[in-house]
């Protein structure tokens, strides 16, 4: 405990009053704080890693409560081929615009594929683990590296 000396206050009815100050905060308590102002500021950039955090925790509810959600997340991944050959049809691209595209495309069924097997079969499940690091890995780095270059 702290001692704080407060001087001697003047006048009626004046009461003499106690200030309780708590000791300095351990180290891991110093430690846990700076990280969570890191992990704060830095929110933005690693909007792809809690992404990722929250399907793998999704996916596990999922899987434990309704297994054949993975059937209708399957069907969904078909979505992002929609998506590309529609945007090639109406606004045709060629070079880097055509290579941004594809590579999004590859990411968002690759990822969408892998939430239907992990709502299927458990986040857990064989490879699953694996090929999530991967997908977090390559989006984050996606991520970065476009929101670095605008």
């Amino acid at each position: 405990m702290t001692t704080i000396r407060i001087p001697r206050q003047r006048g009626r009815g004046s009461q003499p009053f106690v200030v309780v100050v708590p000791e300095r905060p351990s180290w891991a308590r110093e430690a846990l704080g700076f990280a969570g102002r890191m992990l704060w500021r830095a929110r933005r950039a690693l909007a792809p890693t809690a992404a990722a955090l929250f399907a793998v925790a999704a996916t596990a509810l999922l899987h434990a409560v309704a297994w054949w959600s993975g059937l209708v997340l399957a069907a969904v991944a078909v979505a992002p081929l929609v998506w590309l050959v529609r945007t090639q049809h109406t606004h045709p691209a060629t070079g880097t615009a055509l290579g941004w595209r594809i590579a999004l495309t590859l990411l968002a069924v690759t990822a969408l594929v892998w939430l239907a097997l992990a709502a299927g079969f458990g986040p857990l499940c064989g490879p699953l683990p694996l090929a999530w690091l991967v997908l977090a890995t390559g989006a984050q780095a996606a991520w970065l590296f476009v929101r670095r270059s605008k």
